[in-house]
C-alpha cells in the first residue's frame, strides 16, 4: 500500500483522493481469495489496476449530442489549458458526420478570437466572425442565431479562460451557459496541472457544472495523476486526451490505458495504435525484406529516423513502454531524444547518396566535410557511423533468425546503446 500510494503522488494524484482511493483498495484486498500461482503482491496491484479503471471509466466518454439543433457544446477552464485549441480538434473529430460552428467567447486574452479563427479555416470548419467589443453573452445569442439559419448541428463555444479561478469568470460562463443551454460542458485541464487538480474541479463543477473532462499535454513528463483527482472530485466522465498540439494529435479516452500510465506500466495499445495509424507500411514491407537479406544502409536508417518521428516525441514514446516510463525525464535529461534524432537527420541528408549507400568509403577527410554541413562536431558523426554499425549487424542477426530477432539483439542494438550508459536503473 505504501508503494501504491508514492506511485500516486508520484503522479500527481491529490493527497485526499490518494487516501480514499487506498481505502477502497485495502477493503478490497483484504477479502480478495488467494489466486494460485499469483503472488499476493501482484494480486493487489491487479486489484489497484481494476478498481483505477473502474473509478476512472464508470461514465461513457461519448460526447451528449442527442438533444434539437444546434447543440451546443461549452468549453471551459483556466487559461493556458488548451482550450482554444481543443475545440478546433473537437470540431475536426465531429466534422465528418455533424455540420459544425465553432464560436470564440475569449475577448480578454490577445488574439484568442483570431487564433481560432485561423484554426477552423486549417481543418475547413465555419467559425462565427468576430465584432469587436462585443461581449460573450451577446456572441452566444448571436451564434445561436446564425446556427438556425445555417443549419449548424453543433455549436462549440470556446469560453475565456483566467490564469486562477475568479468570480468574475464564473458568472461569465454561468450566463453564456443559461442562453447556450449545452449538453456538453467539458473542462479542459493541463496533465501537468499537478495537485491543484481537486481545486479546479471542484470550483467549476459547484458554479457551472461539469459534465465531462479533457486532459491535455499527456505527451510531457506528467503521468495524468489529475484525471484520477478531477474524475473523483467531479464525478464527470474523462472524454479525450490531447497527446499533442497538432490537431490530429487528439484520442478517445481509455480507462484502462490511463490506468497504466498513472501505474508507471506504460500503454503499449496506443503506441501500437499510433504506428498503425503513422507507419508507411509499403516502407516497413521493404524494409523487412531487406533485413530478411540482412542488408542495411544508412538510408534505410534515414528512413526508420523519420517513421519514428511519425509516431511522436520521443518522450511520449517511452512514456508508453512498460518499465521505461519511470526513466522518462533521465532519458530526456540525457539527451536521447528528439534533438539527437534531428541531429542524426541532418548528418545523414549531408551525406552524398553514394555515402550513404556504401558507409565504408567515409573516412576522416569525408567526416569533416559532413560535420560542416549537418553543424556539428566531427565526434558526433563518429557516434552516429557507430550506431549504425550496432544497427546493421543487429539486422544481419536478425535476418539471419528468419527475422524473429532476439531480446539480446535488440539489447545490443542502438537504443540499447543509447540507454545503458545511463545509469545502472536502466533494463537494458
Amino acid at each position: 500500500m505504501r508503494e501504491i500510494r508514492i506511485a500516486l503522488l508520484e503522479a500527481d494524484v491529490s493527497l485526499p483522493v490518494v487516501k480514499s482511493f487506498i481505502a477502497q483498495v485495502k477493503e478490497q484486498a483484504l477479502g480478495e481469495k488467494v489466486v494460485k500461482s499469483v503472488k499476493p503482491g501482484q494480486m493487489v496491484i491487479k486489484i489497484v489496476h481494476d478498481e483505477l479503471v473502474k473509478l476512472l471509466g464508470a461514465e461513457s466518454s461519448e460526447l451528449n449530442l442527442a438533444a434539437q439543433p444546434p447543440v451546443c457544446i461549452l468549453m471551459v477552464g483556466l487559461q493556458g489549458s488548451g482550450k482554444t485549441t481543443t475545440s478546433a480538434k473537437i470540431a475536426n473529430k465531429l466534422k465528418s458526420r455533424k455540420k459544425v460552428l465553432l464560436v470564440s467567447l475569449d475577448i480578454y486574452r490577445p488574439a484568442a478570437q483570431e487564433q481560432l479563427a485561423q484554426l477552423a479555416s486549417q481543418i475547413n470548419v465555419v467559425s462565427l466572425p468576430i465584432i469587436k467589443g462585443e461581449k460573450p453573452a451577446e456572441t452566444t445569442k448571436r451564434a445561436l442565431s446564425e446556427a438556425k439559419k445555417g443549419g449548424f448541428e453543433v455549436v462549440i463555444l470556446d469560453s475565456a479562460g483566467r490564469l486562477h479561478i475568479d468570480n468574475e469568470l464564473m458568472n461569465e460562463v454561468v450566463e453564456v451557459k443559461k442562453i447556450a443551454n449545452p449538453t456538453e460542458t467539458l473542462l479542459v485541464a493541463d496533465a501537468m496541472i499537478g495537485q491543484d487538480a481537486c481545486n479546479v474541479a471542484k470550483e467549476f463543477n459547484e458554479k457551472v457544472g461539469v459534465t465531462g473532462i479533457v486532459l491535455t499535454r499527456i505527451d510531457g513528463s506528467a503521468r495524468a495523476g489529475a484525471a484520477l483527482s478531477m474524475k473523483m472530485v467531479s464525478g464527470a466522465a474523462i472524454k479525450f486526451l490531447g497527446t499533442g498540439e497538432k490537431i490530429d494529435e487528439f484520442e478517445e479516452f481509455h480507462p484502462d490505458r490511463l490506468a497504466g500510465r498513472i501505474l508507471g506500466q506504460g500503454d503499449v495499445v496506443s503506441l501500437v495504435e499510433k504506428a498503425i495509424e503513422n507507419v508507411d507500411h509499403a516502407e516497413a514491407e521493404k524494409m523487412a525484406k531487406k533485413m530478411m537479406k540482412g542488408k542495411f544502409d544508412l538510408e534505410d536508417m534515414l528512413a526508420q529516423l523519420k517513421q519514428v518521428q511519425k509516431l511522436g516525441s520521443i518522450g511520449n514514446i517511452i512514456g508508453m513502454l512498460p518499465g521505461l516510463s519511470k526513466f522518462k525525464n533521465q532519458i530526456e535529461e540525457a539527451g536521447v531524444g528528439d534533438g539527437l534524432i534531428k541531429k542524426q537527420e541532418a548528418i545523414i541528408l549531408s551525406m552524398t547518396i553514394k555515402e550513404r549507400r556504401n558507409p565504408d568509403i567515409i573516412k576522416a577527410s569525408r567526416k569533416k566535410r559532413i560535420a560542416a554541413g549537418a553543424g556539428v562536431e566531427v565526434h558526433e558523426v563518429n557516434k552516429l557511423l557507430k550506431s549504425y554499425e550496432q544497427m546493421s549487424t543487429m539486422m544481419k542477426r536478425m535476418g539471419k533468425m528468419g527475422g524473429m530477432g532476439s531480446l539480446s539483439a535488440l539489447k545490443n542494438g542502438p537504443l540499447g546503446g543509447m540507454l545503458g550508459g545511463m545509469g545502472k536503473g536502466f533494463p537494458f
